[in-house]
This record gives C-alpha cells, structure tokens and sequence, in this order.
C-alpha cells in the first residue's frame, strides 16, 4: 500500500512515517504543492496513494488547496468520491470552519494535533485498513 504524508514539521512527517510503516511503503511531501505533484505522479503511474495525512496549516499552498487540487485529479480519471485516496487530514486547526471546509473538500477523517498513535489507527481501521502487527 502506498500512504503520503504531507506536513511542513518535519518531527510530525517522521512521526506519521514510523506510526505508518506498519500499514505500507510512505512518501512524503512538506507542502501542499509538493503534495498535489507526486499524486499526480502516482496516478500517472497507475499506482495510487491509497492513504494521504495531509495537514492544513503549510506555506505555499495549504492542505485544504491541496485536498480540492487532488479531488479534481481524481475525477479527471474517472475516480469518484469514496473510490480514491483516503485522506486524514492531521493538522492544529481545530477550529469548525477548518474542519468542515475539509469534509466539504471530500477528507475521510481529521485528527486534531497532538497526534496519537492509538487515535490514527482508530481512523484507519474506521476507513477499512487493518491494523499493523504487532
């Protein structure tokens, strides 16, 4: 499985990475645009992220920007609402109208930071991904 992490702290992109190994192969991005880049890369490959934690708060293009730009590339290839990506968005922003413009851009699930472990692999097993090993 391929997982993108997408934040601007690089404490948080090695968090998320060692958290998410256990589930697949994880790439990252340190801004929105980066990220919209190597999901377009993916999808030309044929080779999708399945999952994409993606924060809001980034210089350059933030994550909400970067959630619609990667909807649209989506739907250009024929990948509809709930057949693509998984997208978490992991991010500070806890205020409601952050988190309603991301499920209006089409996110599965919002963790509040402080990310916990326990708390991402609730929302994952909720998306239908087993959880890692032990």
């Amino acid at each position: 499985m391929r997982i993108l992490v997408v934040d601007d702290d690089f404490a948080v992109r090695k968090l998320l990475t060692v958290w998410l190994k256990a589930y697949g192969d994880c790439d990252t991005a340190v801004n929105g645009k980066e990220a919209v880049q190597a999901v377009r890369m993916a999808l030309t490959e044929g080779s999708p992220y399945e999952i994409i934690c993606l924060d809001i708060m980034m210089p350059g293009m933030n994550g909400l920007d970067a959630l619609k730009a990667i909807r649209e590339l989506e739907a250009e290839r024929n990948i509809y609402v709930g057949k693509g990506s998984k997208v978490i968005m992991t991010t500070a922003a806890a205020n409601p109208k952050s988190i309603m413009g991301a499920f209006k851009e089409q996110c599965e699930a919002y963790l509040i930071k402080p990310l916990d472990k326990n708390e991402l692999y609730n929302a994952l097993k909720k998306l239908g991904f087993d959880a890692p090993s032990a």
